[in-house]
């Protein structure tokens, strides 16, 4: 080898047509390992194999094949671009370490299929979500997600399944795409106490499980992998559907690639839980408001309700006015109190885990009325999410009696069981009650249509806070302080909210007359 292939800047192998190496320079000893041993020595046993063995393949024959190719060394976990080049006295070799730009390209490549792939997704998420929007009952819900997730290109099936009734054990409402023998093992694990699917630690815990690949995942029956690479199946994603601190079911996806769900896909299918179980809470609630008859269920409340403990530690009834949620685990109660004060009031809750702020809203020798808020989960909010409505709920001296309206052709049954398995409440009673549709119901109705959430809530705490008697119970700081936003920002939210309350009313008159 002369001196100027020597210093190359690249690696540089001389070999006979034989495939017998007679010289290397520093470069190449440094890329391909070789040793002081390798002149002598047959090509094949100086550089490590390749993917495909193009460069001992080039020597194969009467004579050496004139070639240029990049492939992958294994043993060297690099990339190389080869160039065989045969002369009169011999063979060269060059090579040079492309594995940087490889892998740099492989990433744009990634990126870009990962980005297409992405685009996809949002644009079938899109269609979904706009489906659900107008889904009117739970089946229909659990029908458009199977549909609109299983019968795509993107994942082989999909599943929807709610808890069954009086127990943890979930329950298949609907499924739709290729579902092979993996579902079948999944509908066997549901049924299996001894083992538990990612669809069940969904709804244990209320968050999103990913099992890919499904095969290497401790947390997926045996069954389940099994039967899922026979099918092909390798990733699994499990959707918990909640609103609030409900978890109504859950979404099962299963696709065949090993990591099929990327970061960026698992946020949006949080979206789609979180959106699913509002759709299902509002059907329930459209069904009790559109209802001509209510079932009507009473629980008795234990002592580990907060307004139970409050009404012990007064010695006293305590009787819900009304209510707010602010996000999914705190409540402002409105609550009227015999025989006590605001300051024993506020006194009493300073000693009871889960009352925060407590503040008067009015006062006269037979008792007082005060604002209370309520954080952690309780069976208000249950009730709520469920789509219930609570019509009374008193405490006396530590426990209590809580009256909820379902509409009757909902899951009263499930709810009931959820509601008492779930807090310290005891299902007593069940009656059927006809509701007479009135022009006060239709004009409520109207109205409620109209207001966006924000106004909603803010003319409700507003109301349940005395702000608009005279004189006011409750000022508008005290109102924006309980809610947490700016005075200007309730103002603004109360003024908008009288306004089309105005116009409500006055449209109704005009029609009546």
């Amino acid at each position: 080898m002369d001196d100027r292939l020597r210093r190359a800047p690249i690696g540089v192998l001389d070999v006979s047509p034989d495939g017998t190496v007679t010289g290397v320079n520093e470069v190449a000893r440094s890329l391909i390992g070789v040793s002081d041993d390798a002149l002598g020595a047959p090509l094949a046993e100086v550089v490590p194999r390749s993917v495909e063995d193009s460069l001992l393949i080039a020597f194969e024959g009467d004579s050496v094949t004139d070639t240029s190719f990049e492939e992958y060394y294994p043993d060297l976990e690099r990339w190389l671009d080869v160039s065989v080049v045969p002369g009169d006295d011999g063979v060269a070799v060059y090579v040079q370490d492309v594995t940087e730009r490889r892998r740099h390209e492989q990433s744009l490549g990634r990126l870009r299929q990962e980005r297409k792939r992405t685009a996809v997704i949002e644009d079938v998420l899109s269609e979904l979500l706009a489906n659900l929007v107008g889904a009117v009952s739970r089946e229909e819900i659990a029908e458009t997600v199977c549909r609109e997730l299983g019968d795509t290109d993107l994942y082989e099936f999909a599943w929807v399944g709610e808890r069954d009734i009086g127990s943890d054990e979930l329950v298949i409402h609907a499924v739709a795409g290729e579902t092979g023998e993996t579902f079948a093992a999944i509908r066997d694990a549901l049924a299996d106490d001894t083992a538990t699917t990612p669809e069940e630690r969904a709804v244990e815990t209320g968050r999103l499980r990913t099992a890919q690949p499904l095969a290497d995942d401790a947390h997926v029956p045996e069954s389940v992998q099994l039967a899922g690479f026979a099918d092909g199946v390798q990733s699994a994603l499990a959707i918990p559907l909640s609103y609030g601190t409900n978890v109504h079911g859950v979404v099962g996806v299963y696709a065949s690639g090993t990591a099929a769900f990327s970061d960026r896909e698992r946020t949006s299918f949080e979206t789609l839980g979180d959106v699913a179980g509002f759709a299902i809470t509002a059907a329930r609630n459209r069904n009790l408001l559109l209802s001509d008859t209510v079932a009507e269920l009473t629980f008795e409340v234990g002592d580990s309700s907060v307004l139970s403990r409050l009404s012990r530690a007064l010695d006293s009834t305590v009787r819900l006015d009304g209510s707010v949620p602010l996000g999914d685990d705190a409540l402002l109660c409105f609550v009227s109190v015999e025989g006590a004060d605001a300051d024993a009031v506020a006194a009493a809750a300073d000693d009871i885990d889960g009352i925060g702020d407590v503040r008067a809203i009015s006062g006269s020798d037979s008792g007082s009325t005060v604002e209370l808020s309520v954080l952690g989960s309780t069976p208000l909010l249950a009730v709520s999410s469920l789509g219930g409505t609570v019509r009374r709920a008193t405490f006396e001296r530590g426990t209590g009696q809580l009256v909820v309206e379902l509409p009757p052709d909902g899951d009263v049954r499930r709810i009931a069981d959820t509601v008492s398995r779930d807090y310290d409440l005891e299902f007593v009673a069940k009656a059927e009650r006809e509701r007479s549709v009135t022009t006060a119901r239709e004009f409520r109705d109207a109205l409620d249509d109209r207001l966006t959430d924000r106004q909603r809530t803010v003319l409700r705490t507003a109301y349940l806070a005395d702000y608009f008697e005279s004189p006011r119970g409750s000022t508008a700081e005290e109102v924006a302080a309980s809610l947490d936003i700016a005075g200007s920002t309730l103002l603004h939210h109360l003024r908008a909210g009288q306004r089309k309350l105005l116009d409500a009313y006055l449209d109704e008159s005009a029609g009546a007359d």
